[in-house]
């Protein structure tokens, strides 16, 4: 299936023991606390899963660079160290990207699929070189942090929601710089365009509809090319649509996982 070497992921599981398993797969910089208006929505019905990616909040720092491979296979990992053998995933931006090979690679491991403000191909690839040099000449995530996070929400809600916008940074800029770095490299060299016909699971697309970073145009090329896919805008939404629209992410995400 791949070259890719997997490691053991930090995570958590709230709801049911015996209810569906949804993993919730986040976005370069964060942590799992990104997904708590996830988590609180809907752990009372399904057996909700969150993990800090490779290289970020309390999971190992492996030496980079980092592959959309490593990611999935560290998903794959997690799936067997819970003894799950079938889960539906959702994943927002490199979350997203680790979605899509995942369920191209590993189609009987993904029943439902989610993406949301993520990419196949996100370019261009200098200019993640350049953010992985930045972090890693600087010796802290707290570099990239300030600019990142003006593109994580739309200026009405950054406005009027100071505080979560300071959460968020802290986040970003909290994030071990070698894996961050590592993880900048991944997306460099990433072209997941070839995976998508393959994927089989029945996918949401989500976009946000202000989203700089991955443009509703990113998300409409994912939705033509996954058989049977559905696209939404959420509206409004930069690229953490699932915290700023929270409750619409939640509403699509209960009705195409459990209705």
């Amino acid at each position: 299936m791949s070259d890719a070497t997997a490691i053991d992921v930090d995570f958590s599981v709230e709801g049911p023991p015996n209810a569906p398993v949804l993993v919730l797969s986040g976005s370069l910089g964060s942590t799992r606390a990104m997904w708590q208006p996830q988590v609180d929505a809907l752990s009372a019905d399904l057996r909700v899963v969150t993990y800090d990616a490779r290289g970020h909040g309390a999971s190992p720092v492996p030496v980079g660079p980092y592959t959309i491979a490593d990611f999935g296979a560290d998903l794959l990992r997690l799936l067997d160290r819970l003894d799950v053998e079938r889960a539906h995933v959702a994943g927002l931006s490199l979350g997203g990207m680790t979605g899509m090979w995942t369920a191209a690679h590993a189609p009987e491991r993904v029943d439902r699929l989610v993406l949301l403000c993520t990419s196949a191909l996100l370019g261009p690839p200098e200019g993640w070189a350049q953010r992985a040099e930045t972090v890693t000449a600087a010796g802290s995530s707290d570099a990239v942090a300030g600019a990142v996070v003006t593109r994580w929400f739309t200026d009405g809600y950054a406005k009027a929601h100071p505080e979560a916008v300071a959460r968020m940074r802290d986040m970003i800029a909290a994030t071990p710089p070698a894996g961050y770095a590592a993880s900048c490299r991944a997306i460099e060299t990433m072209d997941l365009r070839p995976d998508l016909p393959r994927i089989t699971a029945p996918t949401l697309v989500l976009a946000g509809a202000q989203d700089p970073a991955t443009p509703p145009a990113h998300l409409r090329a994912i939705a033509e090319a996954i058989p049977g896919s559905r696209l939404e805008t959420v509206d409004p939404g930069a690229h953490l649509a699932s915290w700023e629209s929270a409750g619409t992410v939640n509403a699509l995400l209960r009705s195409h996982l459990l209705e």
